[in-house]
């Protein structure tokens, strides 16, 4: 799927000691915000709708392969 970027407001300070904090933790602001963000989504989307939407982001199928054509013989010509 496309990735966008969302912008949050926060305050310096307090933006400092999440990424102190969780930094200790082995975690960063991002990894915590997508988590906080799948939790939403889960929560509002139903789940025939998250359904349909995983359905259409996953990889297509590869394409099949056609038989490989016969090739002519050497020596063999059409009359």
């Amino acid at each position: 799927m496309r990735k966008v970027t969302v912008s949050v407001q926060v305050d310096a300070e307090k933006l400092r000691a999440i990424q102190f904090y969780a930094g200790r933790k082995q975690s960063s602001m991002e990894a915590e915000l997508e988590d906080c963000v799948n939790k939403i989504y889960e929560k509002y989307v139903p789940a025939q709708t998250r359904e349909y939407i995983e359905s259409i982001a996953a990889p297509a199928r590869p394409p099949r392969t056609s038989r490989p054509v016969p090739k002519l013989e050497e020596g063999c010509h059409e009359q």
